[in-house]
């Protein structure tokens, strides 16, 4: 059992807030006396923040290439991979068009007039680069030349939101008519959705080359610095930051979350356990 005055620090990913939360309930029952501080942020955010010197005990992103890219090993020294997802456009029932849309004709419905549609920010958000790459999975996989760079003037200026959680809550209050978010924050707010062919959502690790296509520059470490990702099946991952004062602690967080009761309380989120 922890001391009174010791903390538990959990950098997560916007998306991941109802899984921690629930997660926590659980581990608290077996860690009586146990605080914690959550901060919630953009995945490719939180990551910048641990460069930057900020300190945490465990990291949960929304893309494992950030710990391959940003973290490992310098800050973490491996992770976990611990739940998949997919793209979706979420919308609610005062939605424009949602009485219409589907699955084939969805991207000439968000670009009729009076429509509006949103996605997360690309530099802090995965979600929000992931939308860009389903936006040129589409442009292939439809045929339809030019459409990605159409989508991206056409949403401007409601693609401002910092991260997909807070996307969500803008969607669920109608200022948005559709937005692009992981199937699990559809799930968690009660929303519907349209789902995307499988070769478009970034969902099914067999079209990984086909994903591949898709790329995004991004801001690099340094803001003058870009760097391009490319697209791949969505993953989840956790790791422990190095130098934790609470490792053995942060370790039992994990085998929570990735046991069978973690998986419990993901499949109750929405998301697909790995």
């Amino acid at each position: 059992m922890i001391g009174s005055n010791q903390t538990l620090r959990i950098l997560h990913a916007g998306a991941l807030e109802r899984v921690v939360k629930k997660c926590l309930e659980h581990f608290t029952k077996q860690n009586p006396g146990l605080k914690f501080e959550l901060e919630g942020v953009g995945s490719r955010e939180g990551a910048k923040r641990l460069l930057a010197g900020e300190e945490y005990d465990i990291i949960a992103l929304a893309d494992q290439a950030l710990f391959e890219e940003l973290l490992v090993p310098k800050l973490v020294e491996n992770y976990f991979v611990f739940a998949a997802d997919q793209i979706v456009i979420g919308y609610n029932h005062s939605s424009r068009g949602s009485a219409e849309i589907t699955s084939k004709n969805w991207a000439d419905m968000l670009l009729k007039p009076q429509v509006t549609f949103a996605r997360s920010d690309h530099h802090l958000d995965p979600c929000g680069y992931r939308t860009l790459m389903v936006w040129q999975l589409a442009e292939i996989f439809y045929d339809k030349p030019g459409l990605c760079s159409i989508m991206e003037d056409t949403s401007f200026p409601y693609s401002t939101y910092p991260k997909s959680l807070d996307l969500a809550g803008a969607l669920s209050k109608g200022k948005v008519d559709y937005a692009f978010l992981y199937s699990s924050q559809t799930k968690q707010f009660g929303l519907p959705s349209i789902i995307l062919p499988a070769k478009v959502n970034l969902s099914n690790p067999a079209y990984a080359d086909f994903y591949n296509q898709a790329a995004v520059s991004l801001e690099g470490i340094m803001p003058s610095k870009s760097v391009i990702v490319h697209g791949k099946p969505i993953e989840f991952a956790i790791g422990i930051a190095n130098g934790s004062e609470y490792y053995e602690l942060s370790k039992s967080f994990i085998d929570l979350l990735t046991d069978l009761e973690g998986n419990l309380i993901l499949e109750e989120c929405g998301f697909i356990p790995c």
